[in-house]
């Protein structure tokens, strides 16, 4: 038996190769699937079966993409009326895959049609691993709130019965193989340990410590962003999403066809580099993405009917920029400036800066009433500490509550060390605000002068 995890980046996504024998099973694919093609040829195998947790709605799931390359058979839950795959799965239906058996456990709560995979050995009586896909992670549970506040409490309970009845029974030496790790917006604190067992989340996992009535008002009382771009993921895994094949691929483009595209009122340029390199010099209203960004703000501030044009640090970027959009169903990326930043420059065209600010700075600026201070963090980080006079506007919400901003007072964007304060005053720079400034070091550099936070 040989069990591969493949990380993806940015969406802190996890999904797994498990082969026995000469078959294999995929658990979750991404949509960029090849690697899952590779592992099979190197391991001799056919793979035989896609298994789905649920119907995830934070990426772009690669089933059929995979299915096109291998003929595997794809299984999901009956809860949900997919338009693809092979097999509608109840709890306790069984599949084999070499010399494993695998169970299906219908686990309600995060989703209702979620399902978590036992792996058995042979005949062997107890399970060795579970893929508990957005039910069970880390030191965390899945989230409750995709179908809305009144309908929490009771997903919540759900969970609590999905996790209690069905998976702690399953014993304490069973592994625990999540679909997220740390930095996942389908958890509040998941834990950045790759995989656990029952017994150490029975023991050490914050919720699992809790009654029914405080796991729901624990889950309740958690604040998790859903970017708007859930219910494209939504729409795509249940109904099945485009081939890739099918997509046009990203231009190479000469400074002149660049410029030419730039203009059309349907096109945003997005510039991948590193917040100091943005600064430093910029195509005017580019949006500052960093590359690993790129997994899952597009979702919050570019709008699926807009083309795409990129700008990177070096070439090769341009591919893992592709992956990172294809994954959230982005698929108009027009092309790439194939000079790079440097062949603009050196062609005369017209380039930008963004001021930047020290905490110091910062902390001079804000004593002397210079400037307005606005956090673009998510709530879950003011609840524990920001700087104390700042406004806090999560960089998703920006755009829309930008009107609030003073147009006649500098502005300070800052967030924890400095990208999502990039992407922020890029944003306040495409609406017409003209003194910007980014906080680069952001909080934690705040906090490591030993400069005084507060908590809500």
């Amino acid at each position: 038996m040989r069990l591969e995890v493949v990380k993806s980046r940015g969406l802190a996504h996890n999904s797994y190769f498990l082969a026995d024998g000469d078959e294999a099973l995929v658990v979750d694919p991404r949509r960029d699937c090849i690697v899952y093609a590779q592992l099979a040829e190197q391991e001799c195998v056919k793979v035989k079966y896609i298994l789905e947790t649920h119907r995830n709605e934070d990426y772009v799931i690669g089933s059929l993409e995979l299915q096109n390359m291998t003929d595997a058979e794809i299984a999901h839950s009956k809860e949900l009326p997919f338009k693809y795959g092979q097999h509608s799965l109840s709890d306790g239906d069984t599949l084999s895959t070499g010399r494993l058996k695998i169970k299906t456990l219908y686990t309600p709560g995060h989703t209702n049609e979620s399902l978590c995979y036992t792996v058995y050995e042979s005949d062997d009586k107890d399970s060795t691993m579970v893929f508990t896909g957005d039910t069970l992670f880390a030191g965390e549970v899945g989230r409750t709130d995709l179908y809305g506040t009144d309908a929490q409490p009771e997903q919540a309970e759900k969970l609590y019965h999905s996790i209690h009845e069905k998976l702690l029974p399953l014993g304490d030496h069973v592994i625990v193989y999540p679909a997220h790790g740390a930095g996942s917006v389908c958890g509040h604190h998941i834990s950045d340990r790759e995989f656990s067992t029952i017994g150490y989340e029975r023991k050490t996992n914050p919720m699992l410590q809790l009654n029914k009535e405080a796991f729901v008002a624990r889950s309740i009382a958690q604040k998790i962003l859903a970017p708007p771009y859930f219910r494209k993921m939504e729409h795509y895994n249940i109904d099945g999403a485009p081939l890739l094949r099918e997509l046009p691929v990203p231009r190479p483009l000469r400074i002149s066809e660049f410029e030419k595209e730039m203009k059309k009122s349907s096109t945003v340029v997005v510039d991948t580099r590193e917040p100091e390199a943005f600064a430093g010099s910029f195509i005017p209203d580019s949006l500052s993405i960093w590359l690993d960004g790129l997994s899952v703000f597009p979702g919050w501030v570019l709008g699926y009917e807009q083309n795409i044009l990129l700008v990177t640090e070096r070439k090769e970027d341009v591919e893992t920029a592709k992956a990172y959009l294809w994954r959230i169903g982005f698929h108009n990326i027009i092309g790439y400036l194939c000079p790079g930043i440097g062949g603009w420059r050196d062609a005369g065209k017209t380039m930008v800066n963004l001021d930047t600010l020290s905490a110091t700075t910062l902390r001079e600026k804000l004593d002397r009433n210079e400037v307005v201070l606005v956090d673009v963090r998510e709530p879950s980080e003011w609840e524990e500490e920001y700087i104390k006079g700042a406004k806090k506007i999560y960089v998703g919400h920006l755009v829309d509550e930008a009107e609030g901003l003073p147009r006649d007072k500098p502005i300070a964007v800052s967030c924890s060390v400095g990208y999502r304060g990039s992407l922020g005053a890029s944003l306040l720079k495409r609406l017409g605000f003209t003194d910007i400034y980014n906080v680069l070091g952001g909080v934690e550099a705040w906090r490591n002068l030993g400069y005084s936070l507060t908590r809500e």
